[in-house]
This record gives C-alpha cells, structure tokens and sequence, in this order.
C-alpha cells in the first residue's frame, strides 16, 4: 500500500480529506470497475498546460443530482509508463437538467461549501450541460485543491489505442 502523503493548505480542508478516507479503496482501479465505475474519457489534457487523467464514472451516481463528499460520480486515474492507473483525484458531477429539476428555485450546487463549476453545451466531453468540481486528493495541485487541472498530472504516458 502507498503512503498517505500531507500537505498543507487546501489539502488539508476537510473535504479533501473526507475524499482521501471515501476514496481509499479505489487506489486499485479493478475495485472501481468491480463496482460499477466505467471508463468515460481518454486522458483528458488541459487547453494550455497540466490535465486531469482518466475519468471512471459511475454512470447510476451521475444521473441521480446527489451530491455526497463520499460518494463522487467520478475518479480520476493518471495513467503510468508500466500502463498502470495512479488514483489522483476525483470529481463531483450534476447535471444542469437534473439539479433544476431537484432545485426549481435555481441556485448553484455546492459541496461542503465548494460551489461547482459550471460547463455549458456543447462541451468537449459530448456531455449536456453539468456542474463539476475537482478534488486533487491523491496528487498535490499547485494551482489549488479544487482546481479543474492540474500541472503534476500527465497524459503523455497513456497508450494509444
């Protein structure tokens, strides 16, 4: 088993640790797929610079509009040069038609505090249009705990298939 590593600031908020806690068991991606978590995205790269990885989603949580700090719709997987998935984060996805529907009298979606971000249609991703928030629990981020990408994390060891 890998070491819990500690930083400081942001990762160390309670929610980040919260998701370490939740997410511990699905450092091994054939426990995530085991139950239920589905590979969604290649290794997605940012515009300019860092990426977030491999995207498993639970396609059940993902329709459902239930935000839980340890039950995240989706983990994010760094793929290694061994072609092995490295757990270094996850993200917390609602999708506009459903929270509207849950919350008719509008709002952003927040999580412990955290607003979501918001990710019109059409998108990158082919997905309508959704509320997403990051949590880097499993890779240190320069540019913050919650932030959509990240620098550490890197597509170019991904196998092209």
């Amino acid at each position: 088993m890998l070491p819990w590593v500690a930083w400081g600031g942001e990762s160390s908020s309670p929610l980040v640790r919260k998701v370490r806690e939740a997410t511990a068991v699905y450092r091994d991606v054939n426990v995530a797929i085991s139950q239920g978590f589905v590979p969604a995205t290649p290794c997605v790269s940012g515009p300019d610079h860092g990426a977030m990885g491999v995207h498993y989603v639970l396609v059940d949580r993902l329709n459902k509009g239930i935000l839980n700090a340890e039950q995240p719709e989706a983990l994010i997987y760094e793929p290694l040069a061994n072609g092995a998935l490295r757990l270094v984060g996850v993200e917390f996805i609602v999708l506009q038609s459903v929270w509207q529907q849950q919350h008719p009298s509008g709002g952003v979606p927040a999580l412990e505090g955290n607003l979501m971000n918001f990710i019109g249609a059409p998108n990158r991703y082919g997905l309508p249009a959704f509320y997403e928030l990051h949590v880097w629990a499993w890779e240190d981020n320069a540019l913050g705990s919650f932030a959509d990408w990240n620098n550490a994390v890197r597509c170019d060891r991904q196998p092209i298939s």
